[in-house]
């Protein structure tokens, strides 16, 4: 898997990741849903696609798994 620095992201990956950012945060339990841990959940989709992963589904499960545990 190719790596990318988010300033090479393209625009449909951007669009890409906002998506699963929004899927994955509809998944979390929503006293959990707060905006930390939504931005906890947001910078492990851009590091996923930082490492190379581009699809949809990859990026809400590392999203979801990410929500698991509630920021502070």
């Amino acid at each position: 898997m190719p790596k990318n620095t988010p300033c090479q992201f393209e625009p449909s990956l951007v669009a890409t990741m906002r998506a699963a950012l929004d899927t994955a945060a509809d998944q979390v339990a929503k006293p959990s849903r707060t905006p930390a841990t939504k931005a906890k959940m947001a910078q492990r989709i851009v590091q996923s696609a930082a490492d190379g992963v581009t699809d949809a589904q990859e990026l809400v499960t590392a999203a979801v798994r990410e929500g698991l545990e509630p920021a502070l």
